[in-house]
């Protein structure tokens, strides 16, 4: 099939409407709308950091609108969703789960030091066995301290619960305080038969296929990246599926070689490039949405040199600690340093930073101060503080 090569702002429009982020919702969110989100996207990557809502909250608020985040952990205890590793710890449908045990039956999430077992083999059965006698549990339940040192350095039993979550012989119940109750996979999953997992080769070529769909148009060295999957046996997998007419070739403007979208995805394709796929929405987006994770594919697909700063020391630091990125009718225009102060009420914009040849209209400042104030409001932080703003301009009309 010949497709007709696209300019760059329709491969935005297909990167956006790809990912839910065209347009505004289309009304009052309900928890289905959350489940129907994290499908599109394949999965919710689930962080720590809550200067602002959790990133995995702030993603579907950025598609869904304003939701109780208790929905989320609703989903998970109602076994719609289970958290594994993909593009990281993430929440995935619960449908997925075929795809993802093969991984953990190949050890392909095993992310442990490879003998990590063999000197660690009492204690991790015995941290086994204490769930199969006693139920759930949370690494707050074991009494050991900490290690000392770095980042790896937990207590036994966590390490211990970590790697039976790895081999997916744990799962994760539920979130108490934010912290994960396992239990036993049998006990979560109960009837469950690993005679239906899928050959590791067909779980490739899904995830392949998803990743492009889920990004709309993308590069195939850009694919892997989106599950974290093994790059060669992607490339197979991608191979394949163009082979059989499942993912098509497509140019894009600007990019020196071809780009892949879904066969599914022609008709949108043909409609972004004869501008009937348009884009008019304004809001914050997570420093980790899927939009803009990959940072090289970001700067090539927006033009926008996005980078995460709070693992920088402050000196460091070019524009503040948590970036939001601000998404206007399909462009980057700017990214936002906020922190939201739950017990005062106020949803502090440290810094708003427009990018360079980004006009400080009236019209991008008001829908900007709408945005910020629906993010505010949906943290029940209602009194917007704003600091500085560059240009200086543009702070007349927030």
């Amino acid at each position: 099939m010949s497709l007709p090569a696209l300019s760059i702002h329709a491969a935005r429009m297909l990167a956006l409407e790809a990912q839910k982020l065209r347009l505004p919702p289309a009304g009052p969110a309900r928890k289905a709308d959350l489940l129907d989100s994290i499908r599109r996207m394949g999965f919710l990557q689930i962080d720590t950091i809550h200067i602002v809502a959790r990133s995995q909250y702030m993603v579907l608020f950025s598609r869904v609108g304003h939701y109780p985040p208790a929905w989320l952990d609703e989903l998970l205890e109602e076994r719609r969703l289970f958290e594994f590793w993909a593009h990281a710890a993430c929440y995935l449908p619960m449908e997925d789960f075929a795809l993802h045990r093969r991984l953990a039956l190949e050890n392909k999430r095993m992310y442990f030091w490879p003998d990590w077992y063999d000197h660690h083999r009492e204690m991790a059965e015995g941290v086994l066995g204490h769930i199969r006698a006693n139920g759930e549990v949370s690494s707050a339940d074991f009494e050991s301290q900490k290690q000392p040192g770095g980042w790896w350095n937990w207590k036994e039993e966590k390490l211990a619960l970590e790697y039976w979550f790895c081999r997916n012989e744990l799962m994760v119940t539920r979130r108490k305080n934010f912290q994960r109750m396992y239990d036993l996979r049998e006990r979560v999953l109960p009837g469950w038969d690993d005679s239906c997992v899928p050959p590791l080769a067909e779980v490739y070529r899904t995830l392949a296929l998803r990743s492009v769909a889920a990004l709309g148009v993308t590069l195939r060295g850009q694919v892997w990246d989106y599950y974290r999957l093994p790059k060669k046996e992607t490339q197979a997998a991608l191979k394949d599926l163009l082979a059989e007419g499942r993912l098509l070739e497509v140019a894009v403007e600007g990019w020196a070689e071809p780009a892949l979208v879904t066969a599914e995805s022609v008709p949108l394709l043909e409609a972004a490039e004869n501008g009937g796929l348009e884009a008019g929405y304004t809001t914050l987006l997570s420093p980790f949405d899927p939009l803009v994770s990959d940072r090289k594919r970001t700067l090539q697909l927006f033009g926008f040199d996005f980078s995460i700063e709070f693992y920088l020391p402050a000196h460091k630091r070019l524009y503040g600690y948590y970036l939001m990125p601000l998404l206007h009718n399909g462009a980057l225009v700017g990214r936002l340093d906020a922190k939201a102060h739950r017990k005062e009420g106020v949803f502090e914009v440290k810094g708003l930073f427009l990018e360079k040849g980004v006009e400080p209209a009236p019209g991008l400042g008001q829908a900007l101060k709408e945005a910020i104030g629906r993010c505010a409001a949906w943290h029940n932080t209602p009194e917007v503080k704003i600091g500085r703003v560059e240009p200086e301009e543009l702070s007349r009309y927030l």
